[in-house]
Order: structure tokens, then C-alpha cells, then sequence
């Protein structure tokens, strides 16, 4: 059965809300994609403002949980209602909404819970259409890291590639899927992407920047060695997939503290560092998986600095994006919810054990009816192995 979905995403940079509208149609065992195209819309400010300082290591309250919950549940609604009428002429079938994630839960590598805020009775209502969310939950509640939730599309995305290719996400953290021909796929978040590059260049402009605009604060500095090793001796980067992290970790008072008796310091030399950090810490992930190409997408694939600095990292593996391969950069998260969504309304397992680390598959999320009550097409009867975009 053919499907006109939106997937809505919100990721660890909290700047903004994309869009993403698709058809989505299973033949045979390909699943096929064709584009419809991408909105997207900043976040007021007003709202940021209270995101961001609700967020780790802040403390907050149950009202101004309630409060975000709701603000943001309206603001993905309101692009939501835009997408459908933008790019599906009204016609859309379902809506994913991944969410804004608020926390993490994650204990001596384990992760015990996980939190996407932004309630999907604001977007159904808006939008009459049945929503899919909530969707990083069960794959923890099965012993997943509930995270990289994308592998399940990469992995069919990647499949039939020669050598071992590998997905990079460039968002606030950096996830990896690399899926060789041989063995099981394995898929991770690295470490920061633009976390801490975001966090230096508002910290240190007195909140001038709200991130390094195309990289030229990092192109101004000089990578200081002292600082980049320090940085390094993170534990997070030794310990072994599947893992996952986030910004309860990787914040602006993480990366203060190594910058006690470093005053002198100027702050494109620190932004240069932690871009670096970013590229060193991908490509040490992605030689250590024997990966042999990278396909990039996300934000930070829009920061020529950071794109250069990891080519050089790579040593001569090739990096290119998910552009060349029929998926806008800027638009695959949000596309590859759009499928996740697909996945559970065919009752389909949207993760891969190998990749999440949890003990079984499991169908994500879950489902908010629309105006028109809840009518989910047939179980689809076998699973798609490979995804395949179509031009519209």
C-alpha cells in the first residue's frame, strides 16, 4: 500500500523543526522512497530560550515541563499542518513526530530511559491526520540504547554498496551505522558533532553566536594540541558499541572545565579545537569499524571547516553526502522517521538488535488517532530489506 507520510524531527541542537513529506510504497523487498520535499521552521526564541535553559545540567520543574511539552507540541503541529498543505496538497496519510529530546538516561553505559517531549494530540488535532511517536522507548524498554534509531533505514539504505559503507549523522552528536557485507551491521553515536562547537561559539561570544556560521570561527583558530588531548581522554570514546550519549554530557560546563587556566586562549583557537575533536573522534570511529566510505548528512555537513578538517581525519577514505545519494542532507533524520512511522503502521520492527543492542526487534511507538478515528492499513506480511528512493 502506498503512503504519503511526514516525518517531523527536532534534533539535539533544539534550533529548529523539519519537515520531511515522502510516498512510501513496499515492493517486492524494497521499500521505496520518493521525496516530496523538506519545510522547516526555527523555534521562537522565546521558546529556545526556555528549552535550552530547562536542559542538562539545569534543573527545572514539572510546570515548565508541562509548559514545553505543550509549546513544543504546537509548534510541530503548526509545521505539520504547513507540510501537509505545502507538500502534500493536503493528502498526507500519517505524521511522525520524533520529538524533542529532553533526557537521556544513561548509566554506566546502560540506558535506562529515555524522554521526547512535544505532545502528538496537538499535531493530530491540527492536522486531523493519526500521528506515530514516542518512538525511542521500546526499543529501551527491550534493553536498547534507544538509539541510533536510524539504522534500521540505513542499514536497508546501505545494503548492495560495495566494501563497508557507513552513514554519518552530523547533528548536536554524531551517530554511525556502518553496514559491511559481511556480519551484523553496527551503528553508534560517536561523541559530539556540533555540541560542543555550538556551545563554545555562544559561551565565548556572550551569546553573540548561537553557532561557528559555515565554520569560519574554526577557520580563523589553530588547533591547540594541549586542549584537543585533554579532550580526548573522554572515557565515552573507548568504550565499545552499541553505545549512545548526548548533551548530559557534552555541554558548555563539560567543556568549561577544560578550559580552567586556559584564559589566554582565543575563542576561534577553542572553536578550531573541538571541530577538530568532532572530526578526530568520527573518523577514529570509523577506521576502528572498517568502513571504507562515508556518506554524511545533518547540520554539521553545512560547516566547510568541520567537513574539511574530517576529510583530512579520513585519510583518504572517501566522504560525501546523502545528497549524492538521492536523500537531501538536511532532510534525512526527518525522511527516515517518515519510514520509521511507515514500519509501525504495517506493524513492521523499526530496529535492529545489532545495532541499538537490544534483545529483540520491536514495532516503535505509539499511535494518536486522527479527526477520522484510527484505520491502519493490513500487517504488512514480510519486512523490506532495502531502501530505494525514487525522483517524484
Amino acid at each position: 500500500m502506498r503512503m504519503r507520510v511526514i516525518g517531523l524531527m527536532s534534533g539535539t541542537s533544539h534550533d529548529a523543526v523539519d519537515a520531511a513529506a515522502a510516498d512510501l510504497v513496499l515492493e517486492g523487498d524494497s521499500l521505496l522512497l520518493t521525496p516530496l520535499g523538506m519545510v522547516s521552521a526555527p523555534y521562537p526564541e522565546e521558546l529556545r530560550s526556555a528549552l535550552t535553559a530547562a536542559l542538562p545540567p539545569a534543573s527545572t520543574t514539572m510546570r515548565d515541563v508541562c509548559r514545553l511539552d505543550t509549546r513544543i507540541g504546537q509548534a510541530f503541529a503548526a509545521l505539520a499542518t504547513r507540510a501537509d498543505r505545502e507538500l502534500c496538497d493536503g493528502r498526507a496519510d500519517l505524521i511522525v513526530s520524533h520529538g524533542q529530546t529532553v533526557y537521556h538516561w544513561v548509566e554506566q553505559g546502560r540506558v535506562h530511559g529515555t524522554l521526547q517531549i512535544g505532545s502528538p494530540s496537538w499535531i493530530a488535532e491540527a492536522t486531523g491526520r493519526p500521528v506515530v511517536s514516542d518512538l525511542r522507548t521500546r526499543d529501551v524498554a527491550a534493553g536498547g540504547q534507544g538509539a541510533p534509531l536510524v539504522s534500521v533505514v540505513d542499514v536497508m539504505w546501505l545494503r548492495g554498496r560495495p566494501g563497508v559503507p557507513a552513514a554519518l549523522n552530523l547533528g548536536g552528536i554524531a551517530n554511525l551505522t556502518v553496514a559491511g557485507a559481511a556480519g551484523d551491521p553496527v551503528a553508534f553515536d560517536t561523541g559530539p558533532a556540533n555540541a560542543l562547537v555550538d556551545a563554545a561559539a555562544h559561551a565565548l561570544t556572550d551569546g553573540r553566536l548561537e553557532y561557528d556560521r559555515d565554520g569560519a570561527l574554526a577557520a580563523r583558530g589553530r588547533v591547540d594540541t594541549a586542549l584537543l588531548r585533554a579532550l580526548l581522554d573522554e572515557p565515552y570514546y573507548a568504550e565499545p558499541p552499541p553505545k549512545t550519549t548526548g548533551k548530559e554530557l557534552f555541554h558548555w560546563p563539560y567543556l568549561h572545565t577544560f578550559l580552567t587556566g586556559r584564559d589566554r586562549l582565543p575563542v576561534e583557537d577553542v572553536v578550531a579545537t573541538v571541530t577538530h575533536l568532532t572530526a578526530r573522534t568520527v573518523a577514529d570511529a570509523v577506521r576502528a569499524a572498517g568502513a571504507t566510505e562515508v556518506i554524511a548528512s545533518g547540520g554539521g555537513t553545512r560547516n566547510p571547516t568541520l567537513m574539511s578538517m574530517l576529510r583530512t581525519a579520513l585519510h583518504g577514505i572517501p566522504l560525501r553526502t546523502s545528497d549524492d545519494l538521492g536523500l537531501p542532507s538536511a532532510a534525512k533524520e526527518a525522511y527516515a522517521f517518515a519510514v520509521l512511522g511507515y514500519l509501525t503502521a504495517h506493524g513492521l520492527a523499526g530496529t535492529v538488535p545489532a545495532c541499538t543492542g537490544a534483545r529483540r526487534p520491536s514495532v516503535l511507538g505509539s499511535i494518536t488517532p486522527g479527526g477520522g478515528g484510527l484505520r491502519l492499513p493490513e500487517p504488512a506480511a514480510t519486512a523490506p530489506v532495502r531502501l530505494r528512493t525514487v525522483p517524484a
